[in-house]
């Protein structure tokens, strides 16, 4: 894989080497660093078209609040690595003499990884315990180059290929529509709402920047680049890397082995497994025979449901009030799991609505969440809709999800505010001419490389199986009205279906914070507040 090389001056590279890993791969660990200020660089990072290096330089190193400086010179000289040589010896002996994987996770380490295509985003955000910080597509604008290229990956497997030079103008061709598209999209918003005369030039401009990127976003591809900053335990890196090395892409295999050799700069000791023959390598052929086995034996039939979006509740409890009811009381009595389901199923349903009340109790806000008796049942949507919002739902990592390969056969998406700019017949254009290269791509490469040429505005189909407990966190926050209006319209639906297909109503009710109003700038609100910190911080 081919890899932009970001420019350093001689300088800048003598203060990067005491932080980071290395200065001329994208990947690479942050050393040296308060946990504090690791933590601002990748929060910065999301909203940034900048590498975090160069985030770092520009915005950090200089910042005398930061005290970063002071930390550079304490740690001049010695290699900054020596100490955690010598804890490796110890970490061996807990680890192999005990036997005690457990360890494993009391280590962890900042990875930064860029250059990494919404494809392979994916697959890093795969692990569930683990935090994530990825770039936005709805605060920067994609049209910024790298080097002499838009920001997609080429990926190795059609790289010198017969259809390399066709791939290539495609994605110019998407790029350059999307940039265009964008710049009508803001002009046309900037008429469509104008700035209020209680809010700044900085907030109004951001909410217009945001608005217009939200609309044209389903014009970029799979394959464009983005940056992903990843904090997680040295068991969780292992886990991870051990299911890349399975995966069928190249791009995900080969970033697995920079990841591996980034990481044993900061936590080798937790990683000695993964490439063990006898071990990890044995592991990832058995993931990797897994699929080919599974894909072999699936049946050959076409699916003859419409391409359209839709939300299906596919699996549900009949009895999940009940159970619930019963879950609740477990705590607070000395009677055992039956008995309580026995004396809840003979109460009636005021009774039972009594119990549930007092169980999700007064909530005032959305973040006062019922407690772990709510996790006693649980909902399997089925739904297919833009991979774009699919982005944005998939970090709720915690419930089961599992998505299908993106491909343009699902039908697409086309945001309504095109046609007042007259861009629909050009989005119709370049989502066929998408779906014709889709095919060709596929036809030579298989459907797992033919993924990069698909636009964010394509559906993909997916499954999010959940308790009602994470139904209120999930429902209630992508309601709100920052919220993009793709994944809205999904939870919305969900949160109907849980109450009348369910007929879990008392579930439902309880939803108090779900938001069904209509915004037309998605992001003012949030924009005003952020604001209103900043200059609270700043007073």
């Amino acid at each position: 894989m081919i890899y932009f090389e970001e420019p350093f001056t001689d300088a800048e590279r003598s203060i990067l080497e005491r932080f980071f890993t290395n200065t001329d791969r994208p990947v690479f660990a942050l050393i040296n660093l308060p946990e504090v200020v690791k933590g601002a660089l990748f929060a910065r990072y999301s909203r940034s078209p900048k590498s975090i290096r160069r985030l770092f330089l520009d915005e950090f190193y200089a910042d005398p609040d930061a005290g970063i400086g002071q930390v550079a010179l304490q740690s001049h000289g010695d290699d900054s690595l020596v100490d955690l040589r010598k804890a490796e010896q110890l970490y061996q002996r807990v680890f192999f003499d005990y036997g005690d994987d457990s360890v494993a996770q009391l280590g962890s380490a900042h990875l930064a990884c860029e250059q990494a295509s919404n494809i392979l985003t994916k697959v890093l955000e795969w692990g569930r315990l683990a935090s994530y910080l990825e770039q936005s597509t709805r605060y920067i604008y994609y049209d910024v180059r790298l080097g002499e290229r838009y920001r997609y990956q080429v990926p190795a497997e059609i790289a010198g290929s017969v259809l390399a030079d066709e791939y290539h103008t495609y994605m110019d061709d998407q790029f350059d529509a999307y940039s265009e598209m964008a710049s009508i999209m803001q002009s046309h918003y900037r008429v469509l709402y104008p700035q209020g005369s209680d809010d700044s030039t900085a907030v109004w401009n951001s909410t217009i920047r945001a608005k217009a990127c939200d609309t044209v976003r389903g014009m970029l591809p799979a394959a464009t680049l983005s940056n992903v900053g990843i904090h997680t335990s040295g068991q969780a890196y292992e886990m991870a890397l051990i299911r890349m090395a399975a995966h069928p892409l190249n791009e995900v295999r080969s970033y697995q082995a920079m990841m591996l050799d980034e990481l044993r700069k900061v936590i080798p000791s937790f990683l000695t497994r993964v490439d063990l023959e006898h071990r990890g390598m044995q592991t990832s052929s058995y993931l990797a025979a897994v699929t080919e086995r599974l894909v072999e034996l699936v049946p050959d039939v076409s699916d003859s449901a419409p391409p359209i979006p839709y939300v299906r509740l596919n699996d549900w409890d009949p009895e999940a009030e009940v159970k619930i009811t019963a879950a609740c009381l477990l705590a607070v009595s000395e009677l055992n799991d039956a008995q309580l389901l026995e004396i809840v199923r003979d109460m009636n349903e005021a009774q039972r609505t009594q119990i549930l009340s007092a169980a999700w109790g007064d909530r005032t806000n959305r973040r006062h969440r019922p407690g772990r008796p709510f996790e006693r049942t649980s909902y399997r949507f089925e739904v297919v809709c833009d991979f774009g919002a699919f982005r944005d739902l998939q970090r709720h990592r915690l419930m089961t999800f599992e998505w299908q390969r993106l491909t343009t056969r699902l039908g697409f998406d086309t945001p309504d505010d095109l046609d007042e700019v007259g861009l629909s017949e050009r989005w119709q254009r370049a989502m066929d001419r998408a779906a014709d290269f889709y095919e060709k791509v596929r036809s030579q490469f298989g459907f797992n490389v033919a993924q990069y040429v698909v636009p964010f505005a394509f559906n993909i189909r997916f499954i999010m199986e959940m308790n009602p407990r994470q139904a209120f966190h999930l429902i209630e926050l992508r309601s709100q009205p920052a919220g993009h209006p793709g994944y809205r319209s999904v939870v919305h639906e969900m949160h109907r279906q849980i109450g009348e297909v369910a007929g879990h109503t008392a579930i439902a009710r309880a939803m108090k914070f779900v938001d069904y109003s209509s915004v037309g700038l998605e992001r003012l609100e949030g924009e005003r507040r952020a604001e209103a910190k900043r200059v609270a911080a700043e007073s």
